[in-house]
């Protein structure tokens, strides 16, 4: 979209003298402070602070008239400016305020992404990350104004878009001023609380007052208004562009004498009411001139002088008089390559001066010259919206293909296309079926997997024969198993499967389905099938064996045979890579990642790890986005990398928000929960086990790391109530020798806390049998040190053995364990006065573990020990500085390094070996310790700080 000409920017009303009506201060009487924020939100950015700034307001309000003045004000203080907005009819395109504002296209990001694979059907992933590639390289040549108009009619992609752009973009110098008209677009809403929580400015424009009005009357009419013209005037409510509208009716009709510097009223021919002006404004151009502008209006607030001649059927030449005329009436301006209506007020007038059955067949006709012409048909879907009725097999099939076209860059756009298609299908028709179909896919793609739920199960009571049943249940399955659903997606799978006759990749679909979701629900009814599909081998194809592997996985598992699970999930990766997308979208690397997280191979880990992030991109699953953050922040958490996993747990719920996909925040809650717990921070870790209750109650997460989920919990209720309150937690939570045993497989800390803990609440025996288990475990699984060392821990704890507590420490994988099991070596040696020099050893061990991991709880606990032999350790912590240089970590020195050479945060994150997001988060604290707000200032402090070259 062009450029527009603002609300409140002032021009000439017919007869009056052009220099009366453009005042020095067009436009802005009564927005000082508003002007005031801008400005210095301008000026901050020229020292290197980004910033945003959030405008609401009715129509007419002066929005755009602000924009546009921030933009002058930019470019003439040496800023690149890039302007884009939205019109009601423009809703549909994806990104389109975004795109306009570069002087891009959706279709010409895509074309620039050289890696999508052509069956992807979700790029929203990509598009996103071309628009930041692309926002980064123009701010990087210095600071950068976007202006987005009239957001309440952007499409989803645009709001998803900014509520990641925004953020990641935030210590650039750029800013971004963003409007929209109050009550319209929840969207919008949702994204203008979300940034105004990350400390965005939001003001509203609200009515002039009456020194503003009185300014405004005296700039138009240039006179001082007499009593009887600020009467008047007030009737316009303080609207800047309606008060405008009418002192141009004002001297439209001669009603006001000009004089002596004075304005005073001379005629009782005054407009009834203020709402008027613009129908009476219209109603005084030609019979011609307005047949054109109504035809032009269905085209939208923007339109083409083409188009407008092809739907009047004659050449653009003729059209000049109608033209011109409306433009010197002030109703119609030039827009880039495209004519306007001056204000969308005049637009909805001339809308509205047409019946609505006419208005329709002018929507139709439109819609029909668009599809017509090749290239894109989303325009045409958004007058189809407006004008189709049922049995019209052109406008469906145009519908059809807006759906297909609009799917891969917003798949809201093309559930709402897709829905449209449905309504307008008779019962009768022979397409009705697959356009359900299509619809149930796209609601769920779309992150409505209710929706989708609904329409297919109200489907099914249509379904004409068992085929289609079979179809729709399998729909049914999947959308059940995207929304965390998992029990109810294998019964819905388990009907489908009861069918004869399936096809094959129909049956193949839904037994995958049904090996997911026992997977996920840890049921192993499906065993037995699974045998047999893999026993099948190919006969089965990619998308069964994918599935039955990966329930083979997780039965070898919960049966503690690790190296035999692994080697199912393994199986499972290598099937699905080389298969359909069906196959991939079940991404067994995932569940890779979890297993040799469990086995602390976590080297491995973060490889496949890396691979399953660039395969979910590539692969176009937005569905499952959240997720590399959401394991990676349990990777980090097993490494001790307290601050990194809060990072990735926080940025993958934020991502399962953006998309409305939900299925794995449970292990996000859980991460955060024991960060809570090992920081001393128990409040937070008591919040985020109240959003970890509250997510499993509401269905958001199935069982998907509810298990590893409800160890989280038990330690959260210890560190509130104690031992025997959490031993109590345990038992509730945890039933039977199977859940027990899955419990130490997956979380190996789990053993000898336990054990500890079960002791200290005088349940010797739960602590012996998890001890005898954590053996039978290390034992079983010989291949795996991880389990050595927790079995041998525990023997530790529950025998009181120095020797087994000491090769625990020996054997252990990760800083935190290994510092717990050497302070329970050095509690117990405290406890003989020989081996007192030993337990200081044993404990000043754990002391520097716990350190290096942040576990402060931990820390604190141990130095209390320490300070009972007489030993007195710093507090580090304590005696780091709050801020200032001397405040940073080694990895905030080190990314402030990199940024201070210009590096973005995907190059940092590339340099670095860790993820975009936690540099971001360690970017956020070096700013905070700091007190800077920029890359700009960060370069400065950072030369400062830099050691002296050698000469």
């Amino acid at each position: 979209m062009g450029s527009r000409l603002p609300a409140g920017e002032w021009t000439s009303a017919p007869g009056a003298p052009a220099a009366r009506l453009r005042p020095p201060r067009a436009g802005l009487r009564g927005r000082d402070r508003e002007w005031h924020v801008l400005t210095r939100t301008l000026s901050a950015a020229e020292a290197g602070r980004g910033g945003v700034v959030l405008i609401d307001g009715q129509s007419g309000m002066g929005k755009t008239r602000l924009l546009a003045a921030a933009a002058e004000t930019a470019a003439t203080r040496g800023f690149t400016v890039a302007r884009g907005g939205v019109e009601e009819p423009g809703r549909l395109e994806p990104l389109a305020p975004l795109t306009a504002a570069l002087g891009e296209s959706t279709q010409t990001l895509l074309a620039s992404v050289a890696n999508i694979r052509g069956d992807a059907s979700d790029l929203r992933l990509w598009l996103v990350q071309e628009l930041q590639a692309r926002l980064e390289r123009r701010v990087t040549r210095g600071p950068l104004l976007v202006t987005l108009d009239d957001l309440h009619w952007a499409d989803p992609t645009t709001l998803l878009a900014l509520r990641t752009l925004i953020p990641e973009l935030a210590s650039y110098p750029l800013v971004w001023i963003l409007s929209r008209t109050t009550g319209n677009g929840a969207g919008v809403d949702r994204l203008y609380e979300v940034l105004e929580r990350e400390g965005a400015t939001r003001m509203s424009l609200g009515a002039l007052d009456d020194r503003a009005v009185a300014e405004v009357v005296a700039d138009v009419l240039g006179a001082t208004p007499d009593a009887e013209v600020l009467a008047l005037a007030a009737g316009a409510g303080g609207n800047p562009f309606m008060l405008v509208e009418l002192l141009g009716g004002l001297l439209d009709e001669s009603a006001v004498k000009l004089g002596d510097g004075h304005a005073r009223l001379v005629s009782q021919r005054l407009p009834h009411r203020v709402q008027e002006t613009a129908r009476r404004r219209l109603g005084r151009l030609s019979a011609h001139c307005r047949r054109v502008l109504q035809v032009a209006a269905v085209l939208g607030r923007s339109f083409d002088a083409n188009d407008l001649a092809d739907m009047l059927g004659e050449l653009p030449s003729r059209l000049l008089p109608a033209v011109e005329e409306a433009e010197a009436a002030g109703v119609v301006v030039p827009d880039g390559d495209l004519l306007a209506f001056r204000h969308d007020l005049l637009w909805r007038a001339m809308t509205e001066s047409m019946p609505e059955p006419m208005r329709r067949a002018l929507h139709r006709q439109a819609a029909g010259m668009l599809l017509d012409r090749s290239g894109s048909c989303i325009r045409a879907a958004a007058h189809l919206l407006r004008s189709a009725g049922p049995g019209d097999p052109e406008a469906v099939a145009g519908l059809d293909r807006a759906v297909r076209e609009v799917l891969p860059s917003s798949p809201q756009t093309a559930a709402e296309l897709a829905l449209r298609a449905l309504e307008l299908t008779p019962p009768s028709d022979a397409g009705r079926f697959d356009r359900t179909v299509t619809a149930i896919s796209t609601l769920s793609n779309a992150g409505r997997p209710a929706d989708a739920a609904e329409l297919a199960r109200t489907a099914l009571k249509r379904a004409t024969g068992p085929r289609q049943a079979a179809r729709l249940r399998h729909e049914l399955a999947c959308t059940l198993m995207l929304a965390g659903r998992a029990a109810e997606a294998v019964a819905e799978a388990e009907r489908v499967l009861e069918q004869r006759d399936l096809p094959d990749e129909l049956r193949g679909v839904a037994e995958q389905v049904l090996f997911r979701g026992m997977f996920a629900n840890h049921d192993r009814r499906g065993h037995e099938r699974a045998e047999a599909v893999v026993a099948g081998g190919e006969r089965h194809g990619p998308i069964a064996l994918t599935g039955a592997h990966m329930l083979l996985s997780t039965d070898t598992w919960a049966e503690g045979r690790c190296a035999e699970a692994i080697g199912h999930i393994r199986e499972a990766t290598r099937i699905a890579a080389g298969g359909p997308l069906k196959a991939q979208y079940a991404h067994p690397r995932l569940h890779l990642i979890s297993l040799l997280t469990d086995t602390r191979q976590l080297e491995e880990a973060e490889s496949v790890l890396r691979i399953a992030d660039e395969e979910i991109t590539a692969l176009g699953h937005t569905a499952y986005s959240p997720c590399p953050a959401i394991f990676r922040a349990r990777l980090r958490l097993a490494q001790g990398r307290l601050d990194d996993a809060a990072a990735e747990a926080r940025a993958g719920l934020g991502r399962a928000d953006e998309v409305g996909t939900h299925a794995f925040d449970l292990l996000a809650f859980a991460v955060l929960a024991l960060v809570g717990v090992l920081r001393g921070d128990i409040d937070a870790a008591v919040r985020s086990v109240e959003r970890y209750e509250s997510s499993h109650r509401r269905g958001r997460g199935a069982t998907y790391g509810m298990r590893w989920g409800d160890w989280a919990v038990t330690r959260v209720v210890d560190a509130r109530a104690g031992a025997e309150r959490a031993i109590e937690e345990f038992h509730s939570r945890f039933l039977g020798t199977l859940e027990h045993r899955r419990l130490l497989m997956t979380e190996p800390n789990a053993a000898a806390w336990l054990t500890r803990t079960a002791l200290a609440a005088g349940e010797r025996p739960v602590g012996e049998a998890l001890t005898a288990m954590a053996e039978t475990l290390a034992r079983d699984n010989p291949g795996f040190p991880t389990y050595a060392a927790s079995a041998a821990h525990a023997r530790g704890i529950a025998d009181a053995d120095p020797t087994a507590l000491a090769r625990a420490v020996a054997t252990y994988l990760e800083p935190w364990s290994r510092a717990s099991a050497a302070e329970d070596l050095g509690v117990l040696r405290a406890r003989t006065p020989a081996t007192r020099e030993a337990a200081i050893r044993d404990l000043d061990e754990a002391l520097a573990g716990y350190r290096h991991v942040g576990a402060v709880r931990d820390a604190a606990r141990v130095r209390a020990r320490l300070r009972e032999f007489g030993v007195r350790r710093r507090d580090h912590q304590a005696e780091r500085p709050a801020s200032g240089w001397a405040a940073l970590t080694d990895t905030e020195r080190a990314i402030a390094a990199l940024v201070a050479e210009g590096l973005t945060n995907p190059q940092v994150a590339t340099r670095m070996f860790i993820s975009p997001h936690t540099v971001k988060f360690h970017l956020g604290q070096v700013f905070r310790k700091l007190g800077i707000g920029s890359r700009v200032e960060l370069a400065r402090l950072v030369a400062e700080h830099a050691p002296p070259v050698p000469k």
